[in-house]
């Protein structure tokens, strides 16, 4: 679906780019998506291995590529990090901030330290690594900071419920900033999809902590990361404020706004995994 930009699009070529969450799924097929259009890459996640085979993949199509190990929760390392990403390839245009950790469990049946991890990796670490960032674009003229808030940023979903909210927190916060940044040539995109086959349900959280361990049917019969990317590298070379990428889903947000009741009755006879 079509959101609002500002402009037709700039070119990414020669841009430094650097995503999070790149080693599987959405961010590796957007890292993949984006080595096609020679980009630089700085690829990041919490292990090398995964991330040294999509670098290997996005080498091969003719991108500069490197790699980085983070891990979001570490917020105290951000800003040690964020400087080592800037030396490597000597500036940060994009950060995709894409790394985060889902959720498959009843409200009630999840220990409050369950939620506050989820809250940590998916807020706290992606607006902590924002801020690392941000100073060094201001600094060098201007940067675009893009970060995936899922659909569920904009609903409430079953089953999501610490999920949900730090999504939701994410628009807050980042809507919030980029009014304050008005006029400073520091772009952000917020970037909801909806379904996606990726593996994300496989480290999704249960209540007690353990991970969900499964790929679910609900995500399987979604979107492929690869279309999900396309849509993604429009929005960042479009400089879009907010995109929603999906079909049934993206409809949720227009009747959730428009037509409460209604929405009330879909999500509560969704059985979601």
């Amino acid at each position: 679906m079509r959101q609002f930009y500002v402009n037709s699009g700039m070119s990414l070529a020669d841009k430094v780019i650097w995503i999070t969450g790149a080693s599987s799924g959405i961010g590796a097929a957007t890292a993949l998506e984006l080595s096609k259009q020679k980009t630089e890459l700085i690829l990041s996640a919490r292990t090398l291995e995964k991330l040294e085979e999509v670098q290997a993949l996005c080498t091969a199509n003719g991108a500069t590529c490197h790699v980085l190990a983070i891990d979001l929760s570490k917020t105290d390392t951000h800003l040690a990090i964020a400087e080592e990403a800037w030396k490597l390839a000597g500036r940060i245009d994009v950060l995709f901030n894409n790394a985060g950790i889902s959720q498959r469990e009843l409200a009630l049946e999840t220990d409050l330290e369950v939620d506050r991890r989820v809250m940590e990796v998916n807020f706290f670490g992606t607006v902590s690594l924002s801020k690392a960032v941000a100073p060094m674009m201001l600094k060098a003229g201007g940067g675009h900071i893009a970060l995936n808030t899922s659909i569920v940023g904009k609903i409430g979903f079953p089953l999501r419920t610490a999920y949900a909210a730090s999504k939701h927190a994410l628009h807050g916060f980042f809507d919030s900033w980029r009014a304050e940044l008005d006029g400073q040539n520091l772009d952000i995109t917020l970037i909801c999809p909806g379904r996606t086959n990726t593996p994300i349900s496989l480290s999704a959280l249960r209540g007690d902590g353990s991970t969900h361990g499964e790929v679910d049917d609900w995500m399987k019969n979604g979107m492929t990361a690869e279309s999900v990317a396309k849509r993604i590298v429009k929005a960042i070379r479009r400089k879009e404020k907010e995109v929603y990428i999906g079909s049934k889903e993206s409809l949720l947000v227009y009747i959730r706004r428009y037509f409460p009741p209604l929405y009330y009755r879909i999500v509560t006879r969704v059985k979601a995994q």
